[in-house]
């Protein structure tokens, strides 16, 4: 049989790794894997559609599926999914103590599009009521002077936002210059333990765990798209990368869930799994629109009103129908 050749680009997970070496094969494919970094994936990907299929921005995607057309295709796999209230990092010696302080607060974002930052702003004006309007917002790289956004933006009037191209967000913080940075990714002096930078909130487990509880809201980070001329040339395509990573996550959790050895240099494992479960459900990492509808409900609307996305769009706007059933024996 002649399978069709695609090149994916992914980050090395435990949940998908059986279908980028191979061990679970989509139907009617064949894999060529590429692992690297998610900023180089996202980058290469949106700019130069270098490869099929690739791991993806959820922030980004939703922005390109808002404009009239779009050459992007998603598929509901989510790869990266994780809480960001350890995302607020403030000066120690600062003016920032609580969250109340965070209205008229100077904040640093390295895009207005990281999806990080879209679920982090969405808490601050939804969950702590500080008008988006009431913050100074700086864009500028975590660590690194001149990023720059990916997409378009459509940005409501009243928000205050401006690039800085000669610093990085970490030397702004350490300066005094900004009393915030929203980053999926740690600014230089806290990882270096610089006692000047600590994080907003010490305890945002807790806070993550409440406010899930109270939302339903587990945030996705990134997604899996691929390039609209191969979706459109071969439709079937879509479904069998649904199936397959389905399967590379139900065998990654019968790995994990294992007692028999250790699947990952982690102690007691197996209890962590079975508390998790009882938090989250027996899929502790769903795929696929109708398990996911709060968390994409959500993420639209703050990804609509803080200007990400150019119009309102709902989650079946964002996959081709082929995912969005399932044929029933």
């Amino acid at each position: 049989m002649n399978r069709l050749q695609l090149t994916l680009a992914l980050g090395d997970y435990e949940h998908t790794r059986d279908v980028a070496h191979g061990v679970v094969r989509p139907e009617g494919l064949e894999i060529r894997y590429l692992a690297l970094p998610v900023e180089e994936i996202f980058f290469r990907f949106i700019k130069f559609r270098e490869w099929d299929v690739s791991e993806m921005s959820f922030g980004k995607y939703v922005s390109l599926a808002s404009h009239d057309k779009c050459d992007f295709v998603g598929i509901p796999v989510f790869p990266s999914r994780v809480f960001r209230l350890s995302s607020f990092y403030v000066r120690s010696d600062g003016r920032i103590r609580s969250p109340s302080a965070l209205a008229g607060a100077r904040i640093g974002v390295p895009e207005w599009a990281q999806t990080a930052a879209i679920y982090t702003r969405g808490y601050i004006a939804h969950e702590l009521g500080v008008p988006l309007e009431s913050i100074e917002w700086v864009q500028a790289g975590v660590n690194q002077a001149g990023r720059a956004e990916k997409v378009a933006l459509k940005l409501p009037a009243a928000i205050r936002y401006r690039h800085e191209e000669t610093r990085s967000l970490n030397t702004m913080l350490l300066e005094g210059d900004i009393d915030v940075i929203l980053s999926a990714r740690e600014p230089a002096a806290f990882t270096a333990g610089d006692s000047r930078v600590t994080r907003l909130f010490s305890d945002y487990r807790a806070r993550e765990e409440a406010h899930f509880r109270k939302t339903r809201v587990f945030p996705i980070m990134h997604v899996i798209a691929m390039r609209r001329e191969v979706y459109e040339a071969n439709p079937w395509v879509a479904t069998a990368l649904l199936k397959a990573f389905e399967e590379a996550k139900a065998r990654s959790l019968r790995r994990l869930s294992d007692i028999t050895a250790s699947h990952a240099p982690l102690p007691w494992l197996d209890d962590y799994i079975v508390s998790m479960r009882a938090l989250f459900g027996d899929d502790l990492w769903p795929y696929g629109i109708e398990p996911n509808r709060a968390t994409l409900e959500a993420f639209l609307q703050y990804a609509f009103e803080q200007g990400v996305c150019h119009r309102k769009l709902t989650p079946e706007a964002l996959f081709p129908r082929e995912v969005q059933s399932a044929v029933k024996v």
